[in-house]
Order: C-alpha cells, then sequence, then structure tokens
C-alpha cells in the first residue's frame, strides 16, 4: 500500500517511517500504547508550504501588490485547496484512522485529508529536503493556478470574437511573437490582430493565457 502511495507522490522515501508517521491519524495514535500521530508533521507541513507556495508567487506574479499576493496564497492553502490535492494522490485510502473515526467516514473528511496532506509534505521535506518537497507542492500548485487563470480568462477571446463578427470584412487572428524561459518556466508573448494592425499584446505560461490576457487588452483599447 505505501508503494502505491509512493508513486501516486512521485517520491521514494529513504525513512519510510516517516511517511508512516505521516499517515498515523490522532485517532489511531490514541489506540496505540505508544502511538505517534502526524499532528507534528502537519505543523512543520504548514510552515513549509507556505514557504514555497509565497516564493512561487512571489516571482510569478510580480504585477501583483502585497494584498492580493495574500489572498491568492490563502486560496492555494485553505483546507478546499488541500482536501482537494489530497483526493487527487487518493490519500484517504492509505491513512490510518481510529475505529471510531473510520466509522464516521474520517477517510472522506476534508479536515482530515487536508492535514494529511501537510503532514506528508512534511514527510517528504525531511526525508529529502527543499529540493523534494518543492516540485511535490509546485505541481499542484501549477495545475492549480492554470485551471484558475483559464476560468478567468475564458469570456475575453469569445467576448472579442462576438464584437468582430459584427464587421465579416474584419480579420482576426493571434500571433505568437516570443518565446523565452526553460522548459519547466516558459513563457509566450502573443499579438491579436485586425487585418494585421496589432491591436493587443498578451504574455503568459502557456499560449492560451498569452492569448487571453492579449484579447483583454484589446478589449481594453476598445472601451469594453
Amino acid at each position: 500500500m505505501i508503494d502505491r502511495l509512493e508513486e501516486a507522490l512521485e517520491y521514494q522515501f529513504h525513512k519510510k517511517q516517516l511517511l508512516q508517521t505521516a499517515l498515523t491519524h490522532s485517532s489511531r495514535a490514541n489506540e496505540m500504547r505508544h502511538g505517534v500521530s502526524n499532528e507534528r508533521l502537519e505543523f512543520l507541513g504548514d510552515s513549509v508550504l507556505s514557504v514555497i507556495v509565497s516564493d512561487y508567487l512571489y516571482h510569478h506574479y510580480q504585477h501583483l501588490p502585497e494584498g492580493q499576493l495574500t489572498k491568492l496564497r490563502a486560496s492555494l492553502v485553505c483546507e478546499k485547496a488541500l482536501c482537494g490535492f489530497s483526493k487527487e494522490l487518493d490519500m484517504g485510502k492509505h491513512l490510518m484512522l481510529g475505529k471510531g473515526e473510520q466509522q464516521t467516514g474520517g477517510r472522506e473528511r476534508p479536515s482530515i485529508l487536508a492535514d494529511a496532506f501537510e503532514a506528508v509534505l512534511a514527510a517528504i521535506y525531511l526525508d529529502g529536503g527543499m529540493n523534494a518537497a518543492r516540485p511535490f507542492v509546485l505541481r499542484f500548485i501549477k495545475k492549480e493556478l492554470k485551471h484558475r487563470e483559464t476560468i478567468a480568462f475564458q469570456d475575453y477571446k469569445t467576448t472579442l470574437q462576438e464584437i468582430i463578427q459584427k464587421n465579416p470584412e474584419e480579420k482576426l487572428e493571434y500571433v505568437l511573437v516570443d518565446e523565452m524561459g526553460p522548459d519547466h518556466d516558459k513563457r509566450f508573448v502573443v499579438e491579436v490582430k485586425i487585418n494585421s494592425n496589432v491591436i493587443g499584446r498578451g504574455e503568459g505560461h502557456s499560449k492560451k493565457e498569452a492569448e487571453q490576457l492579449a484579447a483583454a487588452e484589446a478589449l481594453k483599447l476598445m472601451g469594453q
């Protein structure tokens, strides 16, 4: 069972006991004579998570002021988000719970799953250092941010297209004009044109995001 979880975590532990402890809920520890729960690991994991997410947001969202960065970080490390990450790993089935907690649906309880994610993160950090913990966290954070950006930007291109369609003689196109950065952190620059005239420019972590930002700039230019 532990081997399967390690596959999902994409990390192999040198000290398997760290992972065992991270999966041990206090209800199970209390049933054992000398049991150790994951609460201390959860405490550490909370701080490691905050540092990794803060560092990533600071470097990749340089246009955001402190207040917005704080709100964005809070939304990424809240119980709902961490519970979702934990479910992606199917962590609930690997948790060691007390009989009572297990009988009352503890494996699906959001607070338990969120705490377990933080505990497992701490275990990875203690076993492999920040170089192991960072990619584990960012695997989920990057995906979540990309999902949110897609939702946030989904209407810009559609709105622009609807406006241009009112004038059939106008031709709308998106052109990739630049691509930079290493493979794991690429940035794309896209221009949106009407009849070869640039009306908007956007830069993002994906071509789709850059296109949406270009469309947003074009709409702003049009007074939309």
